[in-house]
């Protein structure tokens, strides 16, 4: 039994969110729920909501005990990307991609 979460088109590269996820992957719920509030990295906001959405996921819609609950899966898959131009020297133009991430967690109960 397993339980959920996505996180879509969220406006954070996924390059930054991979090292959040890294430090969280197979740990406890509540011990990464504190890595999240304690690491100061800018994924960790929308990263903790996702772990509270799947935690509640788990607990109302599976009948899974929270305190069992660990991070059995995470990772993030590049979104869309918004293009954007930006005025330089000379009438030139360089292209900007403003990156978005489809981050996906699995709870598990232990055994």
């Amino acid at each position: 039994m397993e339980a959920r979460a996505y996180l879509r088109h969220a406006r954070i590269s996924p390059r930054k969110v991979q090292i959040v996820l890294d430090l969280i992957r197979n740990k406890p719920v509540d011990v990464a729920m504190a890595i999240l509030k304690n690491t100061p990295k800018a994924a960790c906001e929308p990263l903790e909501k996702l772990l509270k959405s799947a935690a509640a996921n788990a607990e109302n819609n599976h009948n899974m005990d929270k305190n069992n609950l660990y991070v059995a899966e995470c990772f993030v898959t590049p979104g869309p990307t918004l293009k954007r131009i930006r005025p330089r020297a000379q009438g030139r133009a360089f292209h900007v991609l403003k990156r978005t991430s489809h981050v996906t967690m699995v709870l598990r109960e232990k055994e």
